[in-house]
């Protein structure tokens, strides 16, 4: 008897992969098929993504997918990055690449749209932390750079939702994703109008919201013949890589959680799940985000740099000739002089830098610390920073919801970089269950296997995924020294930059 086969696309920042995933016997199993690039393009002076490349290599991935499992499988879903979206003009007609949320056009706009709208008020209606690349923003940038773009407009579509489209035809935005763009009202489960129309951002093109879980509909004809697939079944999964790897969380634990996780690779973003958006004035002032997640539910957690800056430090130390892979990195941190030099991940200065060592370097001048020499201290001060703002955050998320965390799940790749999980567990002085690597993979999969009736509700997903994966365990240590450091970071976030 076969066993039900369903395809992930999951493409993130750096790369593609298209996945088969098979779900039996309560366990599930992933096999990637097809891996292809992924980034910004330059064009013109400007960041975008190459979205008809992207989709080449997807159906590239899919012509594999059918050879090797043919009519075993169900049906596909796309999951990626939040907040960047492609406008469809007349007759469907795309409007140009779309931006990358890197590009530079949205420096300084969030002070262009804050004087025309109050922080508070746009909270109220959004619940979303305050970011210069979320959609509202990129929105507004176009409002005032390229107003006949927007005005000629008809369809806005998130980047998996366009994928979708050109899979069946669809026009809708699947609700995790939805949540990402800082213009749906969290209240209402609705676009927020009133707060668009004060940005003179059209409202006619935001399409249908979606649950979690939806069939789209079948392969496009053409599709269908050039892959081999047939008309199998589009389904939107958790759209949002954060969500669909939140969903897939290997944990089973009922009722409140207490529990936090971080999902970790080029960001970190750390949150805990609520049965409903936190829209308080001291969230506001904490500028934490509400995001969807399935069922119902909604991720309340912040956006942290992540291993960004490890990465971008690996590939400037490759153009000095130095060629390191990330064990290697991990080993000579380990080596380096403990606290020797912190700093904020978050700061601006690390958002798209030229060199990052430089820019490492120069804030911690600029603070009044030692420069980071070497290629362990550079990497070192980074992974320590992260744990000491996941230990900021994690105070933050308990302050909000009134919950004790009593362990942390780190999932995605990060979960490979064992350094970070165990400065994880020492800062913040709890137990971290590192795994499953391909969180986002798995949710996507196993959402799909839901909506076909293999899986039944949120609990058993995560019961799927503790059945399937090896799990790392990480034990708090030498939580006095990092008590200290903690106590010095704090300090360090206050003092002005010179």
């Amino acid at each position: 008897m076969s066993t039900p086969c369903y395809l992930a696309v999951d493409l993130g920042a750096a790369s593609g992969r298209v996945i088969a995933g098979h779900v039996e016997n309560g366990q599930v199993t992933l096999e990637e098929l097809h891996r292809f690039p992924n980034g910004a393009v330059n064009v013109a002076g400007t960041l975008r993504w190459d979205v008809l490349a992207l989709w080449n290599e997807i159906q590239n991935g899919l012509t594999i997918a059918a050879e090797k499992f043919g009519k075993d499988i169900v049906s596909v879903g796309v999951d990626t990055w939040g907040v960047d979206y492609v406008l469809l003009g007349q007759g469907d007609e795309l409007l140009g690449l779309p931006y990358h949320y890197r590009d530079a056009r949205t420096d300084n706009i969030m002070d262009v749209a804050l004087s025309h709208v109050p922080r508070h008020k746009i909270f109220e209606q959004t619940g979303l932390q305050f970011l210069p690349f979320n959609t509202l923003f990129q929105l507004v940038a176009m409002r005032h750079a390229q107003p006949r773009i927007l005005d000629a407009a008809e369809r806005l579509l998130l980047m998996p939702d366009f994928f979708h489209w050109l899979l069946s035809g669809s026009q809708v935005i699947e609700f995790t994703n939805a949540t990402t763009t800082q213009c749906l009202d969290p209240n209402t489960g609705t676009w927020a109008d009133d707060l668009l129309r004060k940005f003179e951002i059209p409202t006619n093109i935001f399409p249908e919201i979606v649950p979690t879980g939806t069939k789209l509909g079948t392969l496009r004809g053409e599709v269908a013949h050039k892959t081999g697939l047939g008309r199998i079944n589009v389904v939107a999964p958790a759209t949002h890589d954060t969500g669909a790897a939140i969903a897939a969380i290997p944990t089973q634990h009922t009722g409140q959680p207490n529990w936090a996780y971080i999902s970790s690779g080029t960001w970190s973003l750390m949150g805990v799940e609520v049965p409903e958006a936190i829209v308080s004035h001291r969230a506001l002032e904490l500028n934490v985000t509400n995001e969807g997640g399935i069922d119902g539910t909604y991720r309340l957690l912040k956006n942290i740099a992540g291993l960004w800056l490890v990465q971008e430090s690996r590939r400037a130390f490759a153009q000095q000739g130095k060629s390191l892979d990330y064990e290697q990195l991990q080993n000579l941190a380990r080596d380096a002089q403990p606290f020797r030099s912190l700093l904020d991940p978050d700061d601006s200065a690390f958002l798209a830098p030229d060199d990052m060592p430089t820019a490492i370097a120069a804030y911690c001048s600029g603070t009044g610390q030692p420069e980071p020499e070497t290629e362990g201290q550079i990497v070192r001060c980074a992974l320590e920073s992260l744990a000491l703002k996941y230990r900021m955050v994690l105070g933050w998320l308990e302050e909000l919801t009134g919950v004790t965390t009593e362990v942390i799940h780190i999932v995605g790749g990060g979960t490979q970089n064992a350094l970070l999980c165990q400065f994880a567990a020492n800062a913040c002085r709890r137990p971290v269950v590192a795994g499953p690597v391909e969180a986002t993979a798995l949710g996507n999969v196993l959402i799909q296997a839901r909506t076909d009736g293999a899986v039944g509700s949120l609990s058993d997903i995560r019961k799927v995924v503790a059945r399937s994966v090896e799990l790392k365990h990480y034990q708090p240590d030498n939580v006095d020294a990092w008590d200290e450091a903690y106590r010095r970071y704090h300090d360090l976030l206050a003092i002005p930059r010179r």
